[in-house]
């Protein structure tokens, strides 16, 4: 599978309540026409409240992406995250350097799938909380989802410095190595540790299936089974 096809899979929101706004129904909306069509293997966000907003400027572009049917395009999705995003850009003016708003900024444009201008907000966030391993782990998702899995792994590797048995950062980063690398046995390492320091982990049945997606491969590749069977 490639890495554009684990991509179009759903940007998972974990937060225990859910309370959508306008602007969120369409982008979710969007990215489960996409995932829908593609399928792959879900990349896990970090667990963040949504943010509350209302914004004539998301409703008007919510309603002209509804007019028969169809979901928002990428040019859509924008202008509901910038207006989504108002409120606290507005905050950063006399705050600039505020990890909490530029956070939450990042969040917006990442789950609108604007990751360029995620990336950005969650670099700025990191700058002045550079320990936040949810945050970093979010900001090395959006670059694998840019298509930058050198990046995306060096990124989940700072995360775990400060964070070593994060069980979401462990998911993606094995995910990364097994899509964007072509790394089974550095996958099944993370997703090993990963059930071992958390083994109630909701999506415990998912990882089980990747692993067992990562051996059958062995089994067809002489290479790959050598990897692994250094392992044992």
């Amino acid at each position: 599978m490639e890495w554009k096809e684990a991509a179009a899979m759903i940007l998972a929101n974990q937060a225990k309540t859910k309370q959508w706004t306008v602007t969120q129904a369409m982008i979710l909306a969007a990215v489960c026409l996409v995932a829908g069509a593609a399928g792959g293997w879900e990349i896990h966000a970090s667990q963040r409240p949504d943010i509350r907003v209302s914004s004539k400027a998301a409703m008007t572009a919510a309603n002209a992406a509804n007019q028969a049917g169809q979901a928002p395009g990428a040019a859509q999705l924008k202008e509901m995250a910038d207006a989504q995003a108002a409120p606290q850009m507005d905050k950063l003016k006399s705050d600039p350097k505020n990890p909490d708003l530029l956070t939450s900024v990042g969040n917006i444009y990442y789950d609108a799938q604007q990751y360029s201008s995620a990336v950005d907000y969650y670099t700025r966030a990191l700058a002045a909380r550079p320990s936040d391993a949810s945050v970093r782990t979010d900001m090395a998702t959006a670059y694998w989802y840019m298509g930058n899995a050198d990046t995306a792994i060096a990124e989940f590797n700072k995360a775990l410095t400060y964070a070593p048995n994060n069980p979401n950062t462990l998911f993606n980063r094995g995910l990364v190595k097994w899509q964007g690398k072509r790394d089974g046995a550095g996958a099944l390492a993370d997703w090993e540790k990963l059930l071992a320091v958390d083994p109630s982990y909701e999506a415990k049945a998912k990882v089980e299936q990747m692993m067992g997606e990562v051996k059958k491969e062995a089994g067809a590749s002489p290479a790959m089974k050598t990897k692994l069977d250094r392992r044992n």
